[in-house]
């Protein structure tokens, strides 16, 4: 698995949106988008993605709701999905915070702050296609 893979982006900015979709489509990933957890718990189950690229701070359902969710029995299927955060929140104060509502550690496979280069986004996603395809 690698280029060709399913990448579920989600992110409440339409820019941004469209520009990680033009990066990993340029390198043949196929992507589906969505505007907040909502939506990305509803795709999940429609498109089966390989990698979520998700937002954290996001209206209706934010990105701490969706791993919370992907912990639900409900989601059990999907719990295994590599996530990557690409947020404009450090790492150390996202990781308090969703330790302080849940409990438990934010259990993601890479966390990125915004703004990202294409070649670093690119090479994060490339790696967990690496490990995944191997496993």
């Amino acid at each position: 698995m690698g280029a060709g893979a399913k990448i579920l982006v989600v992110d409440d900015d339409p820019d941004m949106r469209e520009t990680l979709q033009m990066i990993l489509e340029s390198a043949d990933y196929t992507v589906v988008t969505a505007e907040d957890g909502e939506q990305c718990l509803s795709k999940l189950k429609e498109e089966r993605p390989d990698l979520l690229i998700l937002d954290l701070l996001m209206p209706r359902m934010d990105g701490f709701e969706v791993c919370k969710a992907l912990k639900d029995p409900r989601y059990a299927k999907y719990g295994h999905m590599p996530i990557i955060i690409l947020s404009s929140v450090q790492e150390d104060v996202s990781q308090r915070r969703y330790e302080l509502e849940t409990g438990i550690q934010l259990d993601v496979d890479d966390y990125v702050e915004k703004p990202i280069e294409s070649k670093v986004l690119l090479e994060r996603v490339g790696k967990i296609m690496q490990r995944i395809s191997k496993a």
